[in-house]
């Protein structure tokens, strides 16, 4: 049987909510009154009224578009919400290329206060930095970009509607951080990612709860849970939908992919290059860059390279101090593998650094 056709109770949230796994959806349905929060273009805002709230995954097989059920994403979210069996008039839903089965689940409580995320999640072909150059100016259809971060936060305890657009913000930080944490680049920039460019979160507060609060910073118990939970869920999620983990992270050329270096520009170079003696087969060329790119000299002391442009480029060092240090990196590398150092004989900038970077790369391969 098809994942796609399976129907799976996955939890029920300590609101007595259920949350349930259908039609390559996941709908929370509300057991009571809530206040929900949602960035959706469909029915999105602040609302009183919803008895339910969904994530869907749109596209319609692996590497397959995204269905389009209607002429516009409205029309077509509500079609999606009567084959579900909601009310298209109090639901909220946002859709996704992301697989339901690769849903995270982070719950935590402290005293009489329980914060639970749910979220499916991809970036690596859709992932940006806030602020990236764009070009998405008028209303146009969802994009069909595999991808999208998308969040389901439901709140055990009552909030007054600012303080529930406070714990948006809240949320909409703690996914940054996690992008952070795992260093996963820009596909716009040189930038490290801090989401994707069509990341959706709903909100839920439990306007039934004895429990009243009127924070949702990170001063606040709640901010904390809020911070805690969102951030585990959207680590698991990336990593369960791509394998987006520290350990795939682990790996000098995946840090430097943002700035443009991968093994096929290595590979370029090498050619160029007109390597004497044994020249390597592409395969093999390909399988020892990969081998060193993992060693923990090398992935140590790029990262610090990287750090050093990083910086440069945000204009918190100087080009004496960035070319002194990224120099030093260098040289210690040259010296670990035993060959000759390299100087960046350039004004210093991304493309300098990179260049003198895949450099010492090719003479340590070819040695």
């Amino acid at each position: 049987m098809s994942k796609d056709t399976v129907t799976e109770k996955l939890y029920t949230l300590s609101t007595g909510d259920e949350v349930y796994r259908y039609e390559k959806s996941i709908v929370v349905f509300f057991k009571g009154r809530r206040k929900v929060l949602s960035t959706s273009v469909f029915n999105g805002g602040y609302h009183e009224n919803y008895n339910a709230v969904f994530n869907h995954d749109a596209k319609q097989g692996a590497g397959m578009p995204c269905e389009m059920l209607a002429p516009t994403y409205t029309e077509h979210m509500q079609i999606l919400s009567g084959r579900l069996g909601l009310n298209p008039e109090t639901v909220t839903g946002m859709g996704t290329a992301a697989d339901m089965e690769n849903a995270a689940i982070e719950t935590l409580s402290y005293q009489n206060l329980t914060v639970t995320a749910i979220v499916t999640g991809g970036i690596e072909t859709n992932g940006g930095r806030v602020g990236d150059t764009a070009d998405f100016f008028k209303p146009l259809e969802k994009p069909d970009k595999a991808g999208t971060i998308n969040i389901m936060l439901v709140l055990d305890t009552d909030l007054p509607p600012g303080t529930l657009t406070r714990a948006l913000v809240t949320c909409t930080e703690a996914k940054t951080a996690a992008i952070q944490e795992l260093l996963e680049g820009s596909k716009y920039s040189n930038g490290i990612a801090t989401g994707s460019g069509t990341d959706t979160t709903i909100v839920v507060a439990n306007s039934e709860s004895p429990l009243y609060l009127e924070g949702a910073g990170k001063h606040s118990k709640l901010g904390e849970l809020i911070g805690r939970a969102v951030k585990e869920a959207v680590k698991k999620a990336l990593d369960k939908q791509t394998g987006l983990n520290p350990q795939s992270q682990h790996n000098a050329l995946k840090r430097l992919q943002r700035f443009g270096v991968n093994k096929t520009t290595l590979w370029k170079k090498y050619l160029a290059a007109g390597m004497k003696g044994d020249v390597l087969l592409k395969p093999e060329f390909l399988a020892k860059a990969e081998a060193l790119a993992k060693e923990e000299k090398m992935l140590t002391y790029t990262t610090l390279y990287i750090h050093l442009l990083d910086q440069f480029l945000w204009g918190l060092l100087q080009e004496k101090e960035t070319k002194e240090g990224a120099e030093a990196i260098l040289g210690i590398l040259a010296q670990a593998y035993g060959i000759q150092p390299l100087k960046i004989e350039k004004k210093v900038s991304q493309e300098s650094m990179t260049e003198t970077w895949q450099q010492m790369f090719l003479a340590v391969l070819q040695k």
